[in-house]
């Protein structure tokens, strides 16, 4: 992308489905973000088009945000925001919260089975790899797991130094036992560490890719 998109090709952007990335507009708007690449067209039908790890990245920068690199992706906006752990507020436990994770989780299997090359929907996508500590949070919270609150209890999500790879904390031994099982049968290759100085154990969670 050489310029800016224009304030309509914007509109078509931020419009975009907060999870999958699937865009409405015009064919000549959606033909110009592809030729940007700031979107792509499934190659399946209905041949919907979707945002690019490059689109989304435009989608959730505001105006006086810079664009972040794909190894630090901003943090989630639009109607649904993954809870990574350790927000002040208490966590929503609400039914509401409940169908909201539960349709955001299903929206993040269908992108995978549309952008993933072989339909799989059993592997982390391209968007997941830009947004690997939301991508995480939303596995665990989508499988009934809590993130932590102001009390401390429940998983914390993090970014670390490592390609590809986000840390998982929670000092409970036996949750951080069950969120291993759960992010990999999300997709994920998990292993278990133990921190040298405090002896902290936590997981290191990186997306499968395909053999």
């Amino acid at each position: 992308m050489t310029r800016p998109p224009t304030a309509a090709q914007r509109r078509v952007i931020d419009a975009a489905d907060p999870v999958t990335g699937r865009l409405r507009g015009t064919e000549a708007q959606l033909a110009a973000l592809v030729r940007h690449g700031l979107a792509f067209r499934h190659p399946r039908p209905p041949h919907d088009h979707f945002l690019t790890p490059a689109g989304h990245r435009i989608r959730e920068a505001t105006p006086d945000t810079p664009v972040p690199s794909p190894a630090e992706p901003a943090p989630a906006t639009g109607v649904f925001t993954a809870r990574v752990g350790g927000e002040e507020e208490t966590p929503d436990t609400s039914p509401a919260r409940i169908r909201e994770v539960h349709s955001a989780w299903q929206g993040l299997l269908e992108l995978r089975r549309m952008t993933n090359q072989d339909g799989a929907t059993d592997r982390p996508c391209g968007w997941e790899r830009t947004h690997l500590v939301q991508a995480a949070a939303l596995a665990l919270e989508a499988a009934g797991h809590h993130p932590a609150g102001p009390d401390g209890e429940g998983y914390r999500v993090r970014a670390t130094p490592q390609p590809e790879a986000v840390a998982v904390r929670e000092p409970d031994p036996e949750k951080l036992r069950a969120y291993e099982a759960t992010l990999e049968a999300a997709g994920w290759q998990v292993g278990a560490h133990t921190e040298p100085r405090t002896r902290a154990r936590y997981l290191l969670a990186s997306p499968r890719r395909a053999r």
